[in-house]
């Protein structure tokens, strides 16, 4: 089997129909960078409360294996370790992330607004967030991502769609080489979307939580995505490009 290893890394999409996976263990951080790691997370912290160091699954490589297969490792971390990347001259690994593209029954993307109590909070990204490990001795696979997927989905929107209805669309690269799997889900009336979106957002306020999402907005290009004000994610853009262009 030849393997490819993947160009630089950049904003860059990469059209894929599977992905193999497999655990690596989590490269040694030399003393003194975790000394300034736990600094800068306890900063953090402090700065924002809400910020909580639990189990995340971090990228360990990428590298492509066949047409449109991609081998990808993954790695075992909490969310401190990507204070790293505040370190001078320490190493993070890249984030590894799900994420989905919704569309409306008349062609439009669902794009959504981090809420001011995140770590982003203002930007404008696809519904998903960060995966979890899964227990010690469980398998992470295919059957697995599009399971956080779908759980992202009706978590964040209120929208209950089976992980065997969400298709491997892109895996992303951008912003410190971090990876994203983007999955492509059923279309849905705007009505619906609004509908669930206003559900699951009033579900988190009646349990005493401030939701993560606080906004959406259906765009049907990237000259509309362009115009919704704060940051946005470094992968949206592209992404809203390919799906307009798909249609």
């Amino acid at each position: 089997m030849v393997t490819e290893t993947l160009p630089p890394v950049g904003i860059d999409l990469f059209d894929v129909e599977r992905v193999l996976l497999a655990e690596a263990a989590e490269p040694p951080v030399p003393p003194r960078d975790a000394e300034a790691r736990d600094r800068v997370w306890d900063m953090a912290v402090r700065a924002n409360p809400n910020l909580f160091d639990g189990p995340v699954v971090a990228c360990g490589g990428l590298e492509r294996t066949g047409p449109r297969v991609l081998r990808l490792s993954w790695v075992r971390v909490t969310y401190r370790h990507y204070a790293l990347r505040r370190v001078p001259g320490a190493t993070a690994l890249p984030s590894l992330f799900v994420n989905v593209v919704q569309p409306t029954d008349d062609g439009r993307v669902l794009v959504a607004r981090m809420s001011p109590s995140t770590a982003a909070p203002g930007r404008w990204q696809l519904p998903g967030g960060s995966l979890e490990p899964p227990p010690e001795g469980a398998v992470l696979d295919e059957s697995a991502l599009a399971d956080q997927a779908a759980r992202e989905l009706d978590e964040e929107l209120g929208i209950g769609a089976a992980f065997e209805d969400l298709k491997l669309w892109v895996v992303t690269r951008g912003e410190n080489g971090s990876v994203g799997l983007t999955y492509l889900a059923p279309a849905l009336p705007e009505a619906t979307l609004r509908a669930d979106f206003t559900a699951a957002a009033a579900a988190e306020r009646a349990q005493g939580r401030e939701p993560e999402l606080d906004g959406i907005a259906l765009v049907r290009s990237p000259d509309e995505l362009a115009g919704l004000a704060g940051p946005h994610a470094d992968y949206l853009e592209p992404v809203v490009r390919r799906f307009s262009g798909c249609r």
